[in-house]
């Protein structure tokens, strides 16, 4: 990072108080930050702001820690670096500066003026099953929504086993006796920035919601669960999944077994020589075929209880949700195998994965021709997958919440690939290959019919002119625009409804829901498929 003295640091000081000087220059808690300036859209952006410490040394598995002030102007022109993660998803790409266990870094995109505008705030939580992805994604840009009148936050968080890693010798280290929820504990620490530090930007700390996909979709629910988090947001978004099926957290004991594990698998070593091993090396080690792997955990601290119990209990932060999931969260392949859709292939799948229930399961998903049979097994295979866990909190948050719940179902396909993109394919949860030729006999998988998982994220942001994969037509332009006019208003009121837009009903506890599908022409519906997620949440019971 770069930084520069001030010639006359208590004029600027005095200046930056209140509002961006003609540099965009803006004072925070810590000191001054000098951003990009303002861009053709008017939106100004912060870039590769510290929140914490860097979580190094002896910070490494202990949470978060505000950061230190610096003297002089801090430049914000780009972004820090991501966190330490394999390559594992085809369809992310970062503007990052490298990747680091130094990644605490943020985000700001303001349309502000001044200091003194008081704007609601997006807070965004990227996707990546908790192992993978950085705020830096072109498909997380902050500058579109901002142009809507918010300030927009983007957080990067520890992943893998940086951020998630517990073991008996932090728990005895910890005032909660508590370890591992560090990626989430990051989180927090971020929210807390934005309390003390958004108003600088033209935000109002009173009017903060945060929003994720997948694992951020997850993450936002562990906030609302969290009483560390509760009373620092006004309104949550989730698109596909929560922490009640996907992604679950465990007991604390099973995640510190499997941090002893890893010890084991490094010689024995303790805490202290855990902590001053290489970035390098715990990571490679991480990521061997076989290594543990970490999870969120009831860990009596950020989480006092399982999550399912806070919302049940209707102890979680009551503020207005809206949640929902595509409709080809993952593909039929994944339970019916490599076998022709029939009947006789389907059922034999479910008594394969359900020996004891499949008479309950084949009620519920069936099918009599072809198309019916891959339809049964697309539904299952996104209900098991994250569907189910985004109905689950919908359901409940809508009987304990005590706030509006607003629940979509979103079926736009992605378009056909650029000509120039030859030698790419789109994979079925939303990634790409490049390169390679198939191996002999290999078929190419089917297009997807539906909505893959994470294709909703560039239409509800209104990025898709991040994304040069896609061919993207007037109709992609017409469900952006709307999905993004419903976000920017929740995001604003609380209510996603608004001139010129489709009635976006609110859900009505314990029974069958009113939601929006989202697509080409998007409509009002009500939920036809209750008796499934009933017996999804049966027999998750029962496991």
């Amino acid at each position: 990072m770069k930084f520069t003295r001030l010639a006359f640091f208590p004029v600027a000081l005095a200046v930056c108080l209140t509002a961006f000087s003609a540099s965009d220059q803006v004072k925070i808690s810590n000191g001054i930050l000098e951003g990009t300036g303002a861009q053709a859209s008017g939106v100004r952006e912060f870039k590769g702001i510290p929140f914490a410490e860097p979580p190094v040394g002896e910070l490494r598995w202990a949470p978060p820690q505000a950061p230190k002030n610096w003297t002089g102007v801090r430049q914000a022109t780009g972004f820090g670096p991501r966190c330490m993660q394999q390559a594992l998803f085809g369809d992310m790409g970062f503007r990052s500066n490298g990747m680091s266990e130094d990644c605490l870094y943020l985000n700001v995109w303001t349309p502000a003026k001044s200091g003194s505008q008081k704007l609601p705030v997006m807070v965004y939580f990227f996707g990546g099953g908790f192992q993978a992805g950085d705020g830096s994604e072109p498909r997380y840009d902050g500058e579109s929504l901002a142009s809507k009148g918010i300030v927009a936050v983007t957080v990067n968080y520890r992943l893998g086993i940086f951020g998630f890693f517990a073991h008996p010798e932090l728990t005895a280290q910890s005032p909660h006796h508590a370890s591992g929820n560090y990626a989430l504990l990051d989180q927090n620490m971020a929210l807390q920035w934005v309390k003390q530090n958004i108003a600088a930007f033209g935000g109002d700390p009173r009017k903060v919601t945060i929003a994720g996909e997948s694992a951020g979709s997850i993450a936002v629910s562990a906030q609302m669960a969290s009483p560390l988090s509760k009373d620092l947001i006004a309104g949550a978004i989730g698109e596909s999944g929560s922490i009640m099926g996907a992604l679950p957290a465990v007991p604390l004991k099973s995640v510190e077994e499997q941090g002893l594990k890893f010890a084991a698998s490094m010689n024995n070593a303790n805490l202290a020589a855990l902590r001053a091993m290489p970035t390098a090396q715990i990571f490679e080690a991480a990521g061997k075929q076989g290594a543990p792997r970490f999870s969120p955990t009831v860990d009596g601290y950020f989480l006092p209880e399982a999550p399912a119990a806070i919302f049940a209990a209707g102890k979680q932060a009551h503020v207005p949700l809206l949640a929902g999931w595509n409709s080809e969260e993952m593909g039929a392949r994944s339970v019916l195998g490599r076998e022709e859709p029939s009947q006789e292939a389907f059922e034999k799948a479910i008594q394969r994965l359900y020996p004891e229930h499949a008479a309950e399961v084949l009620k519920v998903y069936s099918g009599a021709s072809k198309e019916e049979i891959l339809q049964a097994a697309t539904d299952l295979a996104s209900d098991r997958f994250i569907a189910f866990s985004t109905w689950k909190w919908i359901d409940v948050a809508a009987k304990t919440g005590g706030k509006p719940v607003y629940r979509y179902y979103y079926s736009r396909p992605r378009p056909k690939m650029n000509p120039e993109m030859a030698g790419v394919t789109a994979n079925l949860a939303g990634g790409i290959s490049r390169g390679g030729t198939p191996a002999a006999g290999a078929q190419a998988p089917a297009p997807p019919k539906g909505a893959v998982h994470s294709a909703e994220i560039e239409y509800a942001l209104g990025n898709l002119d991040g994304n040069k994969v896609y061919a993207w037509g007037p109709e992609d332009r017409k469900v952006s625009s709307v999905m993004e006019d419903y976000f920017a208003n929740f995001i604003k009121t609380g209510n996603p409804n608004g001139a010129g837009l489709p009635k976006w009903p609110v859900v009505k506890a314990g029974g069958d829901a009113a939601f929006l599908h989202i697509d080409v022409e998007t409509r009002a519906e009500t939920e036809k498929h209750r008796d499934r997620y009933l017996l999804m949440d049966r027999l998750a019971v029962q496991q």
